[in-house]
């Protein structure tokens, strides 16, 4: 591997760092999007039932606000309980907008890599091919310099697809797992909103 990167020459360093880079934010996505931590099965119903026996207490209000970000959506609908409907879904809404804020988190830097990576890596097929044309000369081609441009140039490209195929893949994924995840909690937190105020039984 070592050796791989030597030959690719300076160009691969951005690459490399893109890469750690989008290694970390994928995983640290992949475990702050699971579905048991943004909304949790059952939670609506949990906190229904805890609202029916002791009303909007602030304990409730606390446990249900740490119950993910479907539990602080839940939480804003419950603290304005006694309002109006429009006041309630106005609370949420507010929250909705944090909430979802959150979730996109790194999603920006995620497809800047995607969208950057194989640009690094015309970068460097770019040098390589200034390394083969410097190899050219009136006495001659200097093989040793014309070999390393090559290898600078085919490396370089690989590297730039072998990091950005991966981040637009997980990226796409993500978006399209947030807006899931977005409209899974605007439905809870509408039935929160409908059951609090007797429109559903």
């Amino acid at each position: 591997m070592w050796s791989i990167i030597q030959a690719a020459g300076w160009p691969i360093w951005p690459l490399l760092l893109a890469s750690v880079v989008a290694l970390a934010l994928i995983l640290e996505r992949l475990w702050s999007l699971r579905r048991s931590v943004v909304a949790p099965a059952g939670l609506v119903d949990r906190v229904l039932a805890e609202f029916r026996q002791a009303g909007a207490s602030a304990e409730l209000l606390a446990k249900t606000a740490g119950a993910g970000p479907l539990g602080r959506l839940l939480a804003a609908g419950l603290a304005n309980v006694k309002s109006p409907r429009p006041v309630m879904k106005e609370a949420i809404e507010e929250v909705g907008r944090v909430v979802t804020h959150e979730l996109d988190r790194f999603l920006t830097t995620l497809g800047t890599i995607a969208a950057m990576a194989p640009l690094l890596g015309l970068l460097g097929t770019v040098v390589g091919m200034i390394e083969i044309f410097g190899s050219q000369s009136a006495a001659g081609s200097n093989p040793i310099q014309l070999a390393n441009g090559i290898s600078i140039a085919l490396y370089n490209t690989a590297f730039g697809l072998i990091v950005a195929i991966p981040a637009m893949i997980f990226y796409r994924h993500f978006r399209a797992k947030v807006d899931a995840l977005v409209v899974e909690m605007e439905q809870q937190a509408t039935k929160l909103v409908d059951l609090a105020h007797g429109e559903r039984t």
